[in-house]
């Protein structure tokens, strides 16, 4: 096929085959995603949609998002909670507390009447040195 013979409107419908084609793809992988994400469902029933997935996927796909499409954003935004709260605490347990910090929480005590002043010198040389 000469590039000359390739039409403007054949161009056109590559492009709309690939969109369709990568929307598609893209459809497929958040079933399957939210499929592995869902804890809830058997092992053997997530087997029975991906088999199904496999050879019947149009039909299976509009079962899917039908039958089980009301949840899969309540997973996804459960799992987004999930990672977000294991990488605060990631961050925290890294970064720890900064010098400035522990004086501020040191100097507060002592203005409350909780650290006597020997004991709050004390801490206070043991933190700066």
């Amino acid at each position: 096929m000469l590039i000359a013979d390739y039409s403007f409107g054949e161009a056109l419908g590559t492009v709309l085959a690939v969109f369709i084609f990568v929307a598609w793809i893209m459809v497929l992988f958040t079933i399957l995603s939210d499929l592995f994400r869902d804890h809830e469902m058997s092992g053997w029933g997530k087997a029975v949609w991906v088999v199904f997935l496999i050879f019947i996927p149009f039909l299976t796909a509009l079962i899917y998002l039908i039958a089980r499409g009301s949840g899969m954003r309540d997973r996804a935004l459960k799992e987004q909670a999930e990672q977000k709260k294991h990488f605060d605490e990631y961050i925290k347990e890294t970064a720890g507390t900064s010098k400035v910090d522990e004086l501020a929480n040191l100097a507060e005590l002592h203005d409350k009447g909780k650290l006597s002043d020997a004991e709050y010198e004390q801490m206070k040389a043991k933190l700066l040195s």
